[in-house]
């Protein structure tokens, strides 16, 4: 068979997923419509603003939006927030005081947040919380992929202030969860623990189902603007969504206590972080249904992918189990080689910044690092797996993926 041969077989078995992913997309873009309709969203919102910030209508309303879509009582969006990674540990500073403990409740969390916690080494890394006198352990997650309550309850110390969960799989093969997976987490916590606070690392989660972890009892969510909730538009940036109380704290981090949120300007101006949340929807919905035709084809060419094709989906990734460091490869290559920019790349694997294991990534963006824009990246080691997220539009994710299986085909990696 072709690879066209191949992705048409795979759309035909899609055809009611797809459909349903549509209807999905049509209630999320009703609710956020809606949102921006009740803050009254006009012209006068994107305008650019410069020094202290004070009274920044754009940058307030679109805060109160992300509360409202979030269902909480505030947020904090900024476009000073480097990356998810950086909102995290802004979060994780601002909700954590010397001689206090993190537990995670999933285990060990993503790569780029080790250094962070500096749990690792002999020595704390500089900068870490760790450095900081904050102390941190991690619970696994059950074999069936749940969170463990009573080994959550176990591991809760005296000084125990945060857990935190990571709500996508990162680089583990693990189920991703769903924002009604941490209900019972936050029961717990809030009915028997209220000092300690629920903290969301929801990368990758954002509009992939009709709620968010809030909307289940998590204290805070997380995540980067450069991902889900800017559609492909926001230039950088990250959120911090949750109670008032948790918000202002991570504010008071972020620039200065008793300044807070009420500090902070913006001279490029709000206008793609509108039109990018707007856009949010239809974007998730196109970055969906090309994981769900990856995964498809793939698993008709009998190779692993987590999760299947037809499986409910809590986030954007999709995992492809390669088993052989040369497929691994060849597939980012040929997702390079369709990207709309720097399609001349050829991807090898390298020291990237913050993870233990040499990456191989394909990442032709146009916002460097917007994991909603197309991309493939994977840590060499194994079982060899490809990561794949993202695709502003399914024309393009269907292109890239024909593109890729061509390339693997042509180096004998596999056989169409």
């Amino acid at each position: 068979m072709t690879s066209k041969e191949r992705i048409e077989q795979a759309e035909h078995d899609l055809q009611p997923l797809f459909a349903s992913i549509d209807q999905k997309e049509y209630r999320l873009t009703a609710k956020v419509l809606k949102s921006f309709s009740d803050h009254g969203v006009a012209v006068r919102h994107f305008a650019p603003t410069a020094g202290y910030g004070y009274d920044d209508i754009g940058r307030d309303t679109l805060e109160a939006i992300y509360a409202d879509l979030f269902g909480t009582e505030a947020a904090l969006v900024r476009p000073s927030v480097a990356s998810g990674t950086a909102a995290l540990s802004l979060t994780l500073f601002g909700l954590t005081k010397p001689g206090e403990h993190i537990l995670s409740a999933t285990g060990t969390p993503y790569d780029t947040l080790i250094g962070i916690l500096g749990h690792k080494g002999e020595v704390p890394p500089p900068g870490s919380l760790r450095e900081y006198g904050v102390e941190y352990s991690e619970v696994p997650l059950s074999d069936d992929g749940a969170i463990d309550l009573e080994a959550v309850e176990r591991a809760i110390r005296p000084n125990t202030s945060l857990v935190i969960a990571q709500r996508s799989r990162g680089y583990a093969l693990r189920p991703s969860l769903m924002p009604e997976a941490f209900a019972p987490l936050a029961k717990l916590l809030h009915e028997k623990y209220p000092r300690i606070r629920l903290m969301v690392d929801n990368c990758y989660g954002e509009f992939v189902r009709d709620s968010e972890p809030t909307h289940w009892g998590a204290d805070v969510c997380v995540g980067s603007l450069i991902k889900n909730p800017g559609g492909g538009l926001a230039p950088t940036g990250g959120y911090i969504c949750g109670t008032q109380e948790a918000v202002d704290r991570v504010a008071w981090r972020l620039t200065a206590p008793g300044l807070g949120r009420e500090l902070g300007s913006y001279a490029a101006g709000y206008q793609l972080y509108y039109q990018g949340l707007f856009m949010t929807p239809h974007t998730v919905a196109q970055a969906l249904k090309t994981a769900c035709l990856t995964a498809r084809v793939f698993e008709n060419l009998e190779i692993p992918t987590i999760p299947p094709s037809t499986e409910p989906r809590a986030d954007i990734i999709q995992a492809i189990q390669f088993e052989t460091p040369e497929r691994l490869v060849r597939f980012c290559q040929g997702i390079q080689s369709a990207s709309p920019v720097d399609s001349m790349a050829l991807p090898e694997p390298w020291d990237m910044p913050g993870y233990e294991d040499q990456v191989v990534m394909a990442a032709g963006t146009f916002v460097p690092g917007a994991s909603i824009e197309l991309s493939a990246d994977g840590p060499m080691r194994p079982p060899y797996t490809a990561y794949m997220q993202g695709s502003l539009t399914y024309g393009h994710g269907r292109l890239a993926l024909a593109m890729a299986l061509d390339h693997m085909a042509k180096g004998g990696t596999i056989s169409l």
